[in-house]
């Protein structure tokens, strides 16, 4: 059973019997969405104490040490520090979208966790068209940085938030082509239907190994994580789309780029490792609960992530550029007619 029905259905039989169905409903949709969002907290929390320990260890220093122990509560100091900051708005800034853009941006990176699933049965919305639902989400934020770069009325911000919307327009259509690749070899839209398509061997063994290697790099300057960050590597651009924010709007900004990171590792692992699935389908691997083999996968993926990170080198605008349009959207495109007619002849169709 998904999990948002069987919540609701537990909430009924718990308050149906003192409380209109209507009511009733509201509570379990609000208990869902503070669960989500507690666990959705927690998890960046961690994603950003292991990206900077993992930084750390690859250039021979401790990384954060100090507050907790092993450093383990430096980002919830953190976290605490930016919420009790006094937030700053620019004099001639526009306040009403400037204020927006950051929620635009975290909304719909939580947003786009309702179709992941993360174990069998375990997903928010199980609809049968999640990966249109996701492409459309992640098309949507580039909105949010468009929003922060014009409201705050300055030329360092807007031409960050472009450069940046160009990056993320750009390596969003190789990402489109490199899912029509999965779609092909699943033969459904629905993610959990990808992962039960992929019981007999993971897509990452495939024919569509390449096609991994492309989503990997194209989620790298999707998110603009290094060596990709170039909406924030000039001296000329000095802080990126976030120049004039600070505080929790801050927050809000760096809380969506690294619920983004976490999403695209999990799709990563519904995609080509096979989500859920164990390594074998075989005792002990099959006693180890699903949800646990997708965490190990993720955190796999974003261990990949953290140390291209710390040893690869920045890339120039024009190069990033160059790799987007003239490299990946080919290899792609290409891609896309093999996988259909390596398809097509395996089903007998030629």
């Amino acid at each position: 059973m998904p999990l948002v029905p069987f919540l609701n259905w537990l909430t009924l039989h718990i308050f149906g019997g003192t409380m209109p169905f209507w009511v009733a409903w509201t509570i379990g949709e609000v208990i869902l969405m503070a669960v989500v969002c507690l666990v959705l907290m927690l998890g960046v929390a961690g994603v950003i104490l292991a990206d900077r320990k993992i930084w750390a260890a690859a250039q021979m220093r401790r990384g954060p040490n100090v507050v907790g122990p092993f450093g383990l509560f430096q980002t919830l100091a953190d976290a605490f520090k930016f919420l009790f900051k006094e937030p700053i708005i620019p004099s001639g800034a526009n306040k009403v979208l400037f204020l927006l853009a950051p929620l635009v941006t975290s909304t719909l990176a939580l947003a786009a966790w309702a179709v992941l699933p993360v174990s069998a049965g375990v997903m928010f919305s199980n609809i049968n068209v999640g990966i249109l639902y996701l492409f459309a989400i992640s098309s949507l934020s580039v909105y949010g940085v468009i929003m922060a770069g014009w409201a705050s009325n300055s030329k360092y911000p807007f031409l960050a938030s472009l450069r940046a919307a160009a990056q993320m327009v750009s390596y969003e259509v190789s990402i489109g082509f490199v899912m029509i690749t999965v779609l092909l070899f699943a033969g459904t839209l629905n993610l959990s239907a990808i992962v039960e398509a992929q019981r007999h061997g993971w897509f990452v063994f495939t024919l569509l190994f390449p096609m991994f290697v492309i989503f990997f790099v194209s989620s790298l300057a999707e998110t603009q994580r290094p060596p990709f960050d170039l909406l924030e590597a000039e001296s000329e651009l000095v802080a990126g789309f976030m120049t004039e924010y600070s505080a929790t709007p801050f927050l809000l900004f760096f809380l969506g780029e690294y619920l983004n990171v976490m999403l695209l590792c999990g799709l990563m692992t519904v995609l080509f490792f096979g989500g859920w699935l164990p390594i074998w389908s075989i005792a002990p691997f099959t006693f180890v609960p699903g949800f646990i083999w997708f965490l190990l996968k993720a955190v796999f993926i974003f261990f990949l992530m953290a140390m291209v990170k710390a040893i690869v080198p920045r890339y120039r605008y024009d190069q990033l550029m160059r790799l987007g349009w003239k490299v990946f959207l080919p290899v792609s495109l290409l891609w896309v007619v093999i996988t259909a007619g390596w398809v097509l002849y395996r089903s007998g169709g030629f």
